[in-house]
């Protein structure tokens, strides 16, 4: 398989999350900064030669029968939206962690009462009942999760303007901060947050019920998903078969494809991208459009990006030092398992287009219809 050799180079560049751009290279996760003529800031087409190479890509079957070993009998994931244990203030209504109870913590409460006083008992008994309501020891401390305020990812002149509005996806009853970007007398309406729609399924897993939308939530806690938003394999994303992760599915990729996005806005292509960085006065590159929240940015074009991580080869990874998105576009090499794609870090100073595994659990964005950038 040509894929195969790639599981031991992939593990090297699995912790250097932090450390640069992400423009090294493709099938590869990028992470060093990298001065090379191989990426080209505005290209149009994808990297070099040495980018594609078959040698950088990771075997994601194998990776993902080595992560089964992350799952539990005694724990199961979130069923749908809502089922947490967190109040219902939240933004989304969907904050609170995935995991259930697990056996242990109600045999541990049993010894404990059943080795204490009568009163000590008593309160261990009522201490037990109030854990087993809870679903994990993440959880136990997230029923008082309070929901991420989120205009503390827009900090920058255009909120302190007031430039940024919101809508509702009437799917969900979440409420999304979008604002307008211009450019040379053009204008593109671009969400400000990652879309964060679907039913939980652990990060080992494959989002492959195509009856519904799937999400991961970074480290398998729905908190992460209401703070940095969901993420998606290239197929959901796409709203397309989940087979399409593994065969060409070119056919079926319509102009202005709305994916996984609310009715009237469409999935957000390399141009868009490139046109924020351009858009609202920013000379910053692409700082301006990275949050200055904890992600080295200047946010000068409101588009507020944050450190979401991925779920990279069905490992999570790079929380609050990268973040990362699939294109809606198949890799030009690797039409049945790869996918165009870029990402930022804490320290990136390009806009690279890359190819990737389409099975990578990233980030979306979304564009309304009606603006676009020609």
């Amino acid at each position: 398989m040509k894929f195969a050799r790639l599981l031991a180079v992939g593990a090297v560049f699995a912790f250097l999350a932090a450390c640069g751009d992400d423009d090294s290279g493709s099938f590869i996760k990028p992470e060093a900064e990298d001065s090379s003529s191989s990426v080209c800031e505005d290209c149009d087409s994808p990297t070099s030669s040495s980018a594609k190479s078959s040698s950088s890509v990771k075997s994601s079957s194998s990776v993902a029968s080595s992560s089964s070993a992350k799952s539990s009998s005694s724990v199961t994931p979130q069923s749908s939206e809502g089922e947490t244990s967190v109040s219902s203030s939240s933004k989304n209504g969907d904050a609170g962690t995935s995991a259930g109870m697990t056996s242990s913590s109600a045999k541990s409460s049993s010894s404990v009462a059943s080795s204490s006083s009568a009163k000590s008992s008593s309160s261990s008994v009522k201490s037990s009942s109030s854990s087993e309501k809870s679903s994990s020891s993440v959880a136990s401390s997230s029923s008082e999760y309070v929901p991420f305020d989120h205009s503390k990812a827009f900090d920058g002149p255009l909120w302190r303007a007031g430039a940024y509005k919101t809508f509702v996806d009437a799917r969900n009853g979440r409420e999304y901060y979008y604002l307008e970007m211009d450019a040379n007398g053009k204008s593109l309406k671009v969400m400000a947050e990652n879309l964060n729609i679907g039913e939980m399924v652990w990060g080992f897993k494959d989002q492959k019920d195509d009856s519904k939308i799937e999400r991961y939530c970074y480290d398998d806690d729905t908190t992460k998903c209401d703070r940095y938003g969901a993420l998606y394999q290239w197929a959901e994303m796409m709203q397309l078969p989940s087979e399409c992760n593994t065969k060409s599915c070119a056919d079926q990729i319509k102009p202005n494809h709305q994916g996984i996005c609310p009715d009237g806005w469409r999935l957000l292509t390399y141009d868009d991208f490139k046109f924020i960085i351009n858009s609202n006065g920013n000379t910053h590159g692409v700082e301006g459009t990275r949050s200055t929240f904890g992600f080295g940015g200047y946010n000068t074009t409101g588009f507020s990006l944050v450190g979401a991580g991925s779920n990279w080869d069905y490992n999570f990874t790079s929380l609050n030092s990268a973040t990362y998105w699939h294109y809606p576009e198949e890799s030009s090499q690797y039409t049945n398992e790869g996918s165009f794609y870029s990402s930022q870090g804490t320290n990136s100073t390009k806009n690279p287009r890359l190819e990737t595994m389409k099975t990578h659990g990233f980030s979306v964005r979304c564009v309304m219809v009606e603006e676009q950038a020609d």
